[in-house]
């Protein structure tokens, strides 16, 4: 299933369920099938995201320097996408929505 965030400010950001739960839950929204994130909750949003976003990759560099692989997927040599990559696009719409005071709607 794919979670559609809208913004009159800026792009269509489409999502994968696991991913787009995820991130709405560290900001706060209830992953439902549809909702908003207003404005006035976007700078707390925002804050949620990087700081979870800075506590993922402090885990991973402690776990890189002891010696520690991600999971299968590292070991195997195939690529992990961090929360940074997967937040990076939606904290570009937060900060651009907020900019313009515009809401962000999603859907499924």
């Amino acid at each position: 299933m794919l979670y559609k965030f809208k913004s009159k400010a800026d792009y269509d950001l489409f999502m994968n369920q696991g991913p787009a739960e995820r991130i709405l839950a560290i900001i706060g929204k209830d992953p439902g099938p549809k909702g908003i994130i207003e404005p006035a909750d976007m700078p707390q949003a925002i804050a949620r995201l990087e700081a979870a976003v800075a506590e993922d990759e402090k885990f991973r560099s402690e776990r890189a320097a002891n010696g520690e692989t991600a999971g299968s997927a590292a070991s195997s040599g195939s690529q992990v996408i961090t929360l940074h990559q997967r937040a990076w696009p939606f904290l570009q719409l937060l900060k651009r929505s907020l900019e313009a005071d515009k809401p962000i709607v999603w859907g499924v």
